[in-house]
C-alpha cells in the first residue's frame, strides 16, 4: 500500500513537472512566432506617395542575369509573370527579394522586364517604382538615383574555360596577357584595369553574350560576381571560375560588392524598403541564393540539334508571340508611314509661286521648314535612339505614359514616314511633265491631277521600294527591345539569357527572320506582278478598229 502511494506521488510529480516544462516552452515559441510575423509600422502616406499606381509595387529588372534574375516559360519555382511580356515569367534571387518586400509592405507586385541600360531612365521617368536587378550603388549611379540598404554582398571572380591556361590562376598577376571583358555600364568592366598587362576587350551588353564569348574562345575571361559565376558554371560544364584569396584579387570596397534596391531620388519608398529588408536575415538571404543557383543546374551538353529542339519546344509560345508582334508592328507601321509619306509628298509637290507679298506663300514655307526638319531628323538619327527618347522622354517631360507597343507603333511609323516621303516624292517627280500638261488641258485642278493621273503612276513605280521598306521594318523592329517590346529579338534574348545557349537560340531566331522576310518578299513580288497587268493589251483606235500592243 505504501509502495502504491509512493508511486502515485511520483506519477503526480512527474505530470506536474511535465506540464511546467511544457508551459515554460510555450513562452519562447510564442515569442518566436511574433518575431517571424513581425508587424512593421509603415508610413502608409509615404508608401503610397512613392508608388506610381496605388497598392502596386512596380519593379524593373533585366531578367537576364542568373541567378539574380532570369526569365522562364512557366510559372514554377515561385516565378512571377512579367507584366510587359505575357506568358513569360521572372525568377531568381532578385525576384524572391521583390516578393518578400511586396508581401511585407502589403503591396501587389508587378515585374517589368527592361534592358539594363533602360532601367535608370525607366525609374527616373516613373515607368517603374524601383530597380531590383543585382545593381551596385556606385558613386556615378548614386548621383542619379538613390539606393536602399544592401540586400546581398559578394566578391568578384573571373569566369574562364576549364581547359584554359588561366584556369589554375591564383592571383590577378597570373592573368597577364589575357583577353578579359565585362558587362557594359557596370563597375565590373572598370575593375579589369587592375589586372597587369591585361588585354581589355570591349564591354559586352549581357552575361549570356560574355559566356558565349568565352566558350567560343573570343575572350579568355570575364568579370562576374561569385553567384553569377556559380550559375554560369552550373549551366555550362565547360566553364569554371577563378576566385582569389584576400589581397590577391580585385581591390574593391563595400559599395562595389553590395547589391541594393535602386529608387528615385528622394523617394518616400526608401524608408519602408529598408524596414522590409531588415526583416530578412543573413541566413535567409544566403539560403535563398543557394536555392536559386541550384535551379540553374542544367547538366551536360545534349548536342547542338537536341539543344535547338529543346529551346524551341520550351519557348515556342514566346517565339510565336514574338513573330506576331514583329509582323503587326511592321505591317501597321509601314501602312501608316506610307500615308504620312504620301501626305508630305503631295504637300511638297504643290505648285507655289514665289510672291513675298502673299501670306499663303510664307505659311507654306514655314510648314515646309518643319516638314523638312522632320524628315532630316528622323532619317539622320538611329531608330534605337529615337525609341529611347520618345518612350522615356514622353513620360519624363510630358507625363504621357505610353505602353511599349503603342510607342513602338509610333516610332516605327514616323521613322518610316520620313523615308517614304522622299521615296514617294521621287515617284511623283518621275512622272512625265506631259502628264501634268495633259491633265491641265482637259480642265483638271491640281488635286484631280494628283489623284487621277500622277499618283497611280508614281505609286506603281515605287512599289518595289515600298516592299523593301516593309522587309526592312520586319528586321528593324529588333532595335525596339531597348524599350521592352516583346518582339522576336526580345524573346530571343530572354531565351538565350535563361538557357545560356546563346548560339543555339540565335540560330532559331535567324531561321525565323529569314522565313519571314523570304515569304514576305515572294508575296510582294506576286502582288507587284499582278499589278503590272497583262503582257498584251488592245488599243481601240476607233469604234471599228483595234490594235494589239505588247508591253515590255
Amino acid at each position: 500500500m505504501m509502495n502504491l502511494k509512493k508511486s502515485l506521488r511520483w506519477l503526480l510529480m512527474s505530470v506536474l513537472l511535465f506540464l511546467s516544462v511544457g508551459q515554460g516552452l510555450q513562452v519562447p515559441l510564442a515569442q518566436a512566432a511574433e518575431v517571424a510575423d513581425v508587424q512593421l509600422e509603415i508610413d502608409q502616406d509615404a508608401l503610397e506617395e512613392g508608388l506610381e499606381t496605388p497598392g502596386v509595387l512596380r519593379i524593373g529588372m533585366e531578367a537576364n542575369y542568373a541567378p539574380f534574375n532570369w526569365s522562364q516559360a512557366e510559372g514554377t519555382d515561385g516565378a512571377v509573370e512579367i507584366s510587359n511580356s505575357p506568358g513569360e515569367y521572372a525568377n531568381g534571387y532578385d525576384l524572391q527579394i521583390a516578393k518578400r518586400l511586396a508581401d511585407t509592405l502589403n503591396l501587389d507586385l508587378e515585374i517589368v522586364k527592361l534592358e539594363w541600360d533602360g532601367l535608370p531612365p525607366a525609374l527616373e521617368s516613373g515607368k517603374i517604382d524601383g530597380i531590383i536587378a543585382g545593381m551596385t550603388p556606385t558613386p556615378e549611379r548614386m548621383e542619379q538615383i538613390d539606393f536602399s540598404e544592401g540586400y546581398y554582398e559578394s566578391d568578384l571572380v573571373l569566369v574562364v574555360r576549364k581547359d584554359s591556361p588561366f584556369a589554375e590562376a591564383k592571383r590577378l598577376d597570373d592573368f597577364a596577357g589575357a583577353r578579359v571583358t565585362g558587362q557594359l555600364n557596370t563597375f565590373h568592366y572598370d575593375m579589369i584595369e587592375q589586372i597587369p598587362d591585361v588585354i581589355q576587350q570591349t564591354a559586352m551588353d549581357s552575361f549570356p553574350t560574355m559566356i558565349q564569348s568565352v566558350l567560343s574562345d573570343k575572350s579568355d575571361a570575364y568579370v562576374s560576381e561569385r553567384p553569377g559565376a556559380m550559375a554560369a558554371v552550373a549551366a555550362n560544364d565547360e566553364l569554371t571560375f577563378v576566385a582569389f584569396d584576400a589581397g590577391l584579387g580585385f581591390d574593391t570596397n563595400n559599395a562595389d560588392t553590395t547589391i541594393a534596391v535602386g529608387l528615385r531620388k528622394h523617394s518616400p519608398l526608401t524608408g519602408p524598403i529598408n524596414q522590409a529588408l531588415a526583416t530578412i536575415s543573413a541566413n535567409e538571404r544566403n539560403q535563398l541564393m543557394e536555392n536559386m543557383v541550384e535551379l540553374n543546374e542544367r547538366g551536360g551538353s545534349l548536342g547542338f540539334w537536341d539543344e535547338v529542339r529543346g529551346i524551341w519546344n520550351t519557348y515556342r509560345p514566346q517565339f510565336m508571340r514574338g513573330i506576331a508582334n514583329t509582323m503587326i508592328i511592321a505591317l501597321i507601321s509601314t501602312t501608316i508611314g506610307f500615308l504620312i509619306g504620301l501626305i508630305i509628298a503631295i504637300y511638297r509637290s504643290l505648285p507655289i509661286q514665289r510672291n513675298l507679298a502673299n501670306i499663303g506663300y510664307w505659311l507654306y514655307k514655314i510648314l515646309d521648314f518643319f516638314v523638312a526638319a522632320y524628315i532630316e531628323i528622323f532619317r539622320g538619327t538611329p531608330m534605337m535612339v529615337q525609341a529611347m527618347l520618345i518612350f522615356y522622354g514622353s513620360k519624363l517631360f510630358f507625363n504621357i505614359d505610353m505602353t511599349s507597343m503603342s510607342a513602338a507603333l509610333l516610332i516605327v511609323s514616323v521613322n518610316t514616314g520620313a523615308y517614304l516621303a522622299e521615296v514617294i516624292r521621287g515617284g511623283i517627280i518621275g512622272v512625265d511633265k506631259g502628264q501634268y500638261e495633259g491633265a491641265k488641258a482637259i480642265g483638271m485642278n491640281h488635286f484631280q491631277t494628283m489623284v487621277y493621273v500622277v499618283l497611280p503612276q508614281a505609286i506603281r513605280s515605287i512599289m518595289p521600294a515600298l516592299g523593301n521598306e516593309f522587309v526592312i521594318n520586319i528586321k528593324d523592329t529588333s532595335v525596339l527591345n531597348v524599350i521592352a517590346v516583346a518582339e522576336l529579338f526580345f524573346v530571343t534574348k530572354s531565351a538565350a539569357g535563361s538557357t545560356y545557349l546563346t548560339f543555339q537560340t540565335y540560330f532559331i531566331a535567324s531561321v525565323i527572320y529569314f522565313i519571314l522576310t523570304f515569304v514576305t518578299t515572294r508575296v510582294l513580288n506576286w502582288l507587284n506582278n499582278r499589278g503590272e497587268g497583262k503582257a498584251n493589251y488592245t488599243v481601240h483606235t476607233s469604234s471599228t478598229m483595234s490594235t494589239e500592243v505588247e508591253v515590255n
